[in-house]
């Protein structure tokens, strides 16, 4: 098998969205709700409690929800959220002469536009952190939570030029069985049912801003989401270290001991951190052969029998049964939608 050199992104689970998914829903006629299902790619086995949701996916639905509903943030507050929003931002963000004041601007902004939330900027000599604080009793909705906070991560790293370190970050929600997803969006510790939902930077890790042009602005909004809501930094956690390593190197190197090599440690202090965030080697490595699966078979262009053998499989009979265990459906049926 010959690894493409780049990274294969993750995929998350059809639940991590079922909340958008639901205020769509509340915005939207059964028809048009079933137009923008099917148009972003999202049939039946996807919305099935083992499917899976491509990057692709989300931003599609993204880019064609919030224009079509005419709220950019599709329901998941109070108030909609209107047309231009994100660019009316990213002006304001861009002239901040620090990523402290552009966290201050972003901020500000919000809490001219929400009603049930608003944004507390605190900092400290060991902490720059963002709180989402509720006015009243409002209905937390994870999926807006999530999105608003990696916006504020996303447009920090578009200003600093990197992805910029994020020190932890917590919700004011139950951790859900679907938690592992939230580590692939967010390069940061994360917590779950804390009193308030929050982002935290250590300002001693924040460089200075680069200057942003208007066409630079441009490509950040027709790129929205895909620019800022999956994290591309890959030295966070273990897992997404063990998953890089094994999206660079062919199959017969895929093992325990060849990824504690190449990471300076021992197989056991290996699988020992791996358990620390909530996973093993064996789930690192079924989840990169999934992923890259369903991107095969959405592409339409290799067989079943091929992309079996491309993610490491002896049979297609193999792949078949090992696909359906993680996504509740057959690689034909997948690919038939």
């Amino acid at each position: 098998m010959t690894r493409l050199p780049q990274t294969i992104l993750p995929t998350v689970s059809s639940q991590f969205i079922d909340d958008w998914l639901d205020a769509l829903r509340a915005l939207c006629s059964d028809a048009q709700m079933a137009s923008l299902m099917k148009r972003s790619g999202l049939l039946a086995d996807q919305t099935q409690p083992n499917g899976r949701v491509t990057l692709d996916q989300i931003v599609c639905l993204y880019q064609l929800a919030a224009v079509e509903t005419g709220d950019e943030m599709m329901g998941l507050w109070r108030r909609p959220i209107r047309p231009r929003a994100l660019q009316h931002l990213l002006t304001s963000v861009k002239e901040a002469t620090s990523l402290p004041s552009a966290l201050y601007r972003f901020s500000t902004f919000w809490n001219l536009l929400l009603d049930d939330f608003q944004f507390d900027l605190a900092e400290t000599d060991r902490a720059l952190t963002l709180t989402l604080l509720p006015q009243g009793d409002p209905p937390i909705q994870p999926f807006g939570h999530m999105l608003i906070l990696k916006l504020a991560h996303g447009l920090m790293s578009w200003l600093a030029g990197y992805e910029v370190p994020v020190a932890g970050v917590c919700f004011a929600f139950g951790r859900p069985a679907f938690d592992e997803d939230y580590a692939i969006i967010f390069p940061a510790p994360l917590q779950f049912g804390t009193p308030a939902t929050a982002i935290s930077f250590d300002p001693h890790l924040l460089g200075p801003v680069e200057a942003r042009t208007a066409s630079d602005l441009d490509r950040f909004l027709q790129n929205a989401p895909r620019d800022w809501i999956f994290t591309r930094s890959h030295e966070h956690t273990q897992s997404l270290r063990v998953r890089t390593f094994l999206s660079q190197n062919p199959w017969d190197r895929a093992t325990l001991s060849h990824a504690a090599c190449a990471m300076h440690m021992t197989p056991r202090t290996l699988i020992r951190r791996l358990e620390d965030n909530g996973t093993s080697f064996q789930a690192i490595k079924d989840g990169l052969r999934r992923d890259i699966a369903i991107r095969d078979l959405q592409a339409g262009r290799k067989s079943i029998e091929a992309i079996a053998l491309d993610v490491g499989f002896s049979s297609a009979a193999n792949f078949h049964r090992a696909f359906q265990r993680w996504t509740g459906s057959t690689p034909r049926s997948y690919r038939r939608q």
